[in-house]
This record gives C-alpha cells, structure tokens and sequence, in this order.
C-alpha cells in the first residue's frame, strides 16, 4: 500500500513538472524567458518547453492594442480651457524590450500619451484644435511613436475624440462666426459695387467719345420701352438740341 502512495505522490509530481515545462504560445503571443534571472531570448508561436524551477517566462501579446486616452483638461494657446479625449492605437513589436525595458508598458504608454496630448494641444488656438485635427494627430503621433521606440511599442495611430467647450465660449464661438459672415457679405457687396461703378465708368467714357454709340444706345432703349407694351413713352431730349433752343430764344442784341 505504501508503494502505492508513493508511485501515485511521484506521478503527481511529475505531472505537476511537464505542466510547468510545457508551454504553448499562440500565434500572436511571445514568451521572454529568463533562465535564473537572465533573459536568455523569446520562444513562440507554438509549444515551448522551460526547465521547471530554472526558467521563468513573461507572456507578451503582439496584437494592436485600443487605448482610451481619458479626457485632459487643455488651455489653449489663446487661453481656452477645454477638456479633449483621445483614442491610441499601438502595438508591441520587440517582446523583450517591452518586458526588460519598462515596468508596466501599457501604463506607461497611457500616461505618455496623456501628457504629450496636453503638451502639443497647448501649442495650439483653439480654432487650430478644431479644425486642423489630422494635423494634431500626426504630431501626437510621432512624439509618442519616438519615445516609446526604446520600449519596443509601435503607435500606429492617435485619433483625438471630442474636444468639449463651455456653453460660454460656444456662444462666443457662434457670434464671432456671425459676425464674420457679416464682414464678408459686405466685402462681397462692396466689390460688387466697386465693379459696377467701374463698368459704368467704363461705359460712360465709351459712349461719350463714340456719338455714334449714344444714338445706338438711345435706339436700343426706345425699342425696350416699346417691347413693354407701355401707354406712355417719354422721349429724352439730347443735350445739344436743349443748347439750341436755348439759343434760339434768347433776345437778340
């Protein structure tokens, strides 16, 4: 009976050794093994074996990892307090340096991203942060891509989400909107008028040396008044031919 106990305690032990010896990596995990302490490389995909008690290995997965940045409160360049959110794409592309390199990669990811988000956005108006946002993306970016490349992490993307303001600055917003609409319609106005004063300039100085193209525009409006349809017709006078009557009448000496 006790040579049975013992042959089952030893199997026991046995199975308890393969299960801490055997390992099976999956196709987007990597093992970082470190045998007595020293990091001795990086087993995966597939099955792994490690000495029990020897080595010890740290699980690290390669997949793109969706990182919400929380929402930051920003002062603007122009002194605008806002709070923006953002979301980080990344992924770890040298297991070991992840492991070796950094505590805890995903927080300190996170923390790099809050800070540099406040850092690039306070550079920046707050109209800037509104409408130039692929700009802001890429800056953001590519400080976190060349910090955390010693890391062995890769940011593949940062999209800022909501920039969110006070109903205070929205109705700012919204007027100083109003009122730029307003100073183009009378931009646009003003040049309509300035061309139009230029063509009639232009016109007049026209009609003035041709005489010819005064009678041809005298003729053109009689033959609109009479395409009216109109009781009436007033019949311009011409300039000269009041100058004659006018000669005409006076007393002669």
């Amino acid at each position: 009976m006790f040579d049975i106990a013992s042959y089952g305690a030893l199997l026991v032990f046995l199975i308890i050794i393969l299960l801490q010896a055997v390992k099976v990596m999956r196709e987007y995990e990597r093992a970082v093994v470190f045998t007595l302490g020293r990091f001795t490389g990086v087993k995966g995909p597939g099955l792994i074996l490690l000495i029990p008690v020897v080595q010890q290995m740290v699980k690290v997965d390669l997949r793109t990892i969706v990182l919400d940045v929380p929402s930051q409160d920003v002062i603007s360049r122009d002194n605008v307090s806002v709070k923006v959110s953002a979301v980080l794409y990344f992924r770890v592309i040298d297991a070991d340096r992840a492991v070796i390199q950094v505590e805890n990669y995903m927080e300190a990811t996170s923390q790099l991203a809050q800070t540099t988000l406040r850092s690039v956005l306070g550079k920046h108006d707050l109209d800037e942060m509104l409408a130039e946002r692929d700009k802001l993306n890429s800056d953001i970016q590519e400080i976190l891509d060349s910090q955390t490349e010693e890391w062995g992490i890769k940011v593949a993307n940062v999209e800022i989400k909501h920039v969110d303001i006070d109903e205070s600055m929205i109705r700012a917003i919204a007027r100083q909107a109003e009122a730029e609409r307003n100073r183009r319609a009378r931009v646009i106005n003003a040049d309509g008028e300035k061309q139009a004063a230029h063509a009639m300039l232009e016109a007049a100085q026209t009609l003035a040396t041709i005489p010819e193209a005064m009678q041809l525009r005298y003729l053109n409006t009689l033959a609109d008044i009479g395409a009216d349809q109109n009781t009436t017709i007033v019949f311009p006078m011409p300039m000269d031919l009041g100058s004659l009557l006018g000669n005409l009448t006076k007393p002669k000496a």
